[in-house]
């Protein structure tokens, strides 16, 4: 007689996963056989399980990756200049908590974007803190949030993210604003947490994008001396699948 009353007084806690372990329960004779202290860790194990998916899901919706991307659907056998093992410690995730950098570039089509959204989606997983921004968007919203008032709250939350994954660095070179907003977002990171930088640029010619030597300097020495590197290579795989599907939608033979 007290099934329906626990159950209400389950959603009324906020234990929802657990309130849908106990009807489970309720309606599977079958689980009566089970010791008490089996049943009950059966309800805890659906309460941390159903907590964990709502936390993953709200991280990934704070991060805002530009892709669904996993690093476990990651191509390693098409030829891109990716290390193996390299990719295994970066998948791993501790150069994060040792606040280290992760540099990708190579041309266009060859996966970058995708790479850094996986790496993401792999660091919302193990419940880390994470955000995407396409630099070009970053800096027209950095812009924006100076003229209205947010632009402090901006760089706040940017600097307190484990990870930042800037997206599309490079495509021209930068303003005097522009400067000024990546040395600060990096300034405030340096030491303190890592960043994925993204770009068609060889990392050798970063210096004359960012357009003034001095801050140049200041900018590389926070982002580059600790930063890991993913140089990939070979053909753009957008140009691979577009040679293996036909317009039918099936493969070339």
């Amino acid at each position: 007689m007290l099934n329906h009353p626990t159950h209400e007084r389950l959603i009324e806690l906020g234990l929802t996963g657990m309130a849908k372990a106990f009807e489970e329960q309720r309606r599977s004779p079958d689980l009566e056989a089970l010791p008490f202290e089996d049943r009950i860790g059966l309800l805890v194990d659906r309460e941390a399980a159903e907590r964990d998916t709502r936390r993953l899901t709200t991280r990934l919706k704070i991060a805002a990756l530009r892709q669904t991307a996993c690093v476990e659907d990651v191509d390693l056998r098409t030829p891109r200049g990716i290390d193996r093992a390299v990719f295994a410690k970066l998948v791993e995730g501790r150069w994060i908590d040792r606040h280290e950098n992760l540099l990708v570039t190579g041309a266009t089509g060859l996966g970058k974007s995708w790479l850094a959204c996986a790496l993401g989606h792999k660091a919302c997983r193990d419940n880390r803190s994470v955000l995407y921004h396409r630099v070009p968007r970053l800096f027209e919203a950095l812009a924006l949030a100076r003229g209205d008032g947010r632009y402090a709250r901006l760089l706040k939350s940017l600097g307190r993210a484990q990870l930042l994954i800037l997206d599309d660095w490079g495509l021209s070179v930068l303003t005097a604003a522009e400067r000024r907003d990546l040395l600060e977002i990096l300034e405030d990171r340096h030491g303190r947490a890592s960043t994925i930088v993204t770009s068609q640029l060889p990392v050798d010619t970063w210096h004359g994008a960012i357009g003034d030597p001095t801050v140049a300097d200041a900018i590389l020495d926070r982002l580059v001396h600790n930063a890991h590197r993913l140089q990939l290579t070979g053909e753009s795989m957008r140009k691979r699948s577009a040679k293996t599907i036909t317009l039918d939608g099936q493969p070339e033979h």
